[in-house]
């Protein structure tokens, strides 16, 4: 969803321009970022255990994930890094909206959490920093950017060899219209209006290619669920709508 890094194939600036408009608002659960903050217990679930089972960690403890350096692209306000730091990973935090990085530094300062934020493009910190990072997590980002296989590209050339991708974004059904649109932005208010376009979704065999051509093997996928009644976002197997996938760079 927010943060879009890019040159002009993986940037489409009225959408960062729409999210850095909304910076205030990234760490109150209650405005316009809810959704993010329901679903995030389920999306870390998903990134601590993909690492830990990928780079062969204990996964006991607090700090999980002590030792991996994780950069998160389109890192928006922060709502991932922190948890990523409390888990141990050295993490550095990536968007092009200045608005969102500063309001991230503000957080993480009162946090007392170390956690490297840069404004910029994906492809500015491959110049300097190609092959850096163990693990690259771009979640709810996928789906607002012109051209998602260029895009792919930039992160993985920012994984080292043998370094893990992590996504997380929005299939291209009808399923998907009603609940995530219609539902989400229409009816629920969850999101703003506006915040998605549906051709823009995508699935996950698309998702698969573009990683292939990217030089990442065949991601291991989990949906993402939402249960109404308990008002909690889950993994399981239904990927109509929302899911997430993992997948490893050669090496």
């Amino acid at each position: 969803m927010p943060g879009l890094p890019g040159d002009s194939r993986t940037l489409d600036r009225e959408e960062v321009d729409r999210f850095a408009r909304l910076a205030s608002e990234w760490w109150d659960p209650t405005a316009k970022f809810r959704a993010l903050h329901k679903i995030g217990p389920a999306r870390l679930t998903f990134l601590r255990d993909e690492m830990v089972r990928h780079f062969r960690l204990a996964g006991g403890g607090l700090r999980p994930l002590a030792g991996l350096r994780v950069l998160d692209v389109g890192c928006g306000g922060g709502l991932i890094c922190e948890p990523l730091a409390r888990l141990g990973a050295r993490v550095t935090g990536l968007d092009p909206a200045p608005e969102a990085i500063e309001a991230a530094r503000r957080h993480a300062a009162g946090q007392g959490l170390d956690i490297d934020y840069r404004a910029g493009r994906v492809e500015e910190l491959a110049a300097g920093e190609a092959e850096a990072f163990d693990a690259v997590t771009c979640l709810e980002v996928v789906e607002h950017v012109p051209d998602p296989a260029a895009f792919l590209a930039a992160c993985a050339a920012l994984l080292r060899p043998g370094g893990l991708m992590l996504l997380s974004t929005l299939n291209r059904t009808l399923k998907a219209y009603l609940l995530a649109i219609i539902g989400g932005e229409y009816v629920l208010r969850w999101l703003p209006v506006g915040t998605h376009q549906w051709e823009r979704f995508v699935t996950p065999d698309e998702l698969g290619r573009y990683l292939a051509a990217a030089g990442l093997g065949a991601p291991a996928i989990k949906g993402l669920v939402y249960n109404p009644f308990a008002d909690a976002w889950s993994l399981g197997g239904d990927t109509d709508v929302n899911y997430m996938a993992a997948a490893a760079k050669a090496g």
